[in-house]
């Protein structure tokens, strides 16, 4: 199967590709875009993350919190190994950015990436402390798993097995997220105050990674079938979650 057409055709009724060599330029070029704005943001997100280990208040909370940033560093790994096969540079992407670099807490970053830098925009904000981390894991956490499970069904099948594999261990992340909060409270009640003012700072930055409620970049994935359900059903979907998560506080 060679013509582009003829291709997108069989995209667009559920066919797969295995390989990069019958991928149409645009449809390689929205693959991979997509893989870099997931490697970017695996690795922004374990470099921020990083930083908040030894804040953890025990033991077992530093080994959740290594764990995790471990974890994302090898789902970017795995991602990236097949960005190689499309030609990336995969030895030299780890140090295109500066991975750790944060913006002002209360900077408007937008809806526009920044330089080059693919990362979903939340991973330009900082986290404020053990009780910040483990909430916006919890926000950003339910996120990816929701956008994940859309992604593991998309038309290159590599990268579907691949985000298919990575999402049980995303899945455990939120869910360490939120043992975490139950944890902060069950301490300190006086925590939750802090829990609240936390979740509602990360609350629309995160719901911002879902993108808009009209974008004509989602009806070309849909073509293409890289994606299958649109940004706003998403986004409800999430909101419904992190709400019933929330209100058992």
């Amino acid at each position: 199967m060679t013509d582009e057409t003829d291709i997108q055709g069989y995209l667009a009724k559920g066919g797969k590709l295995s390989a990069p060599d019958n991928a149409p330029p645009r449809y390689r070029a929205e693959l991979l875009r997509m893989m870099a704005s997931f490697v970017d943001s695996e690795l922004a997100g374990a470099a921020g993350f990083a930083d908040l280990i030894n804040e953890g208040p025990g033991i077992k909370e530093k080994i959740a919190a290594s764990r995790i940033v471990m974890e994302k560093i090898d789902h970017a790994e795995r991602v990236l190994n097949i960005m190689g096969a499309f030609g990336v540079n995969t030895s030299r992407y780890m140090n295109v950015h500066p991975w750790a670099a944060r913006v002002g807490r209360d900077e408007e970053l937008g809806a526009e990436r920044r330089d080059g830098d693919m990362r979903l925009n939340v991973f330009h904000y900082p986290l404020s402390g053990w009780t910040d981390a483990v909430v916006m894991n919890v926000l950003m956490g339910r996120a990816t798993v929701i956008q994940l499970t859309e992604l593991s069904h998309c038309s290159y099948q590599p990268l579907g097995e691949a985000f298919g594999d990575i999402l049980p261990r995303e899945r455990r992340h939120a869910e360490l997220g939120e043992e975490g909060v139950v944890k902060i409270i069950s301490a300190n009640p006086n925590e939750k105050a802090n829990v609240i003012a936390s979740a509602d700072y990360w609350r629309p930055r995160v719901a911002d990674t879902f993108g808009g409620e009209q974008s004509s970049r989602f009806d070309l994935l849909r073509s293409f079938g890289l994606r299958h359900q649109n940004n706003e059903d998403l986004r409800l979907k999430w909101a419904g979650e992190v709400d019933a998560f929330f209100a058992k506080l």
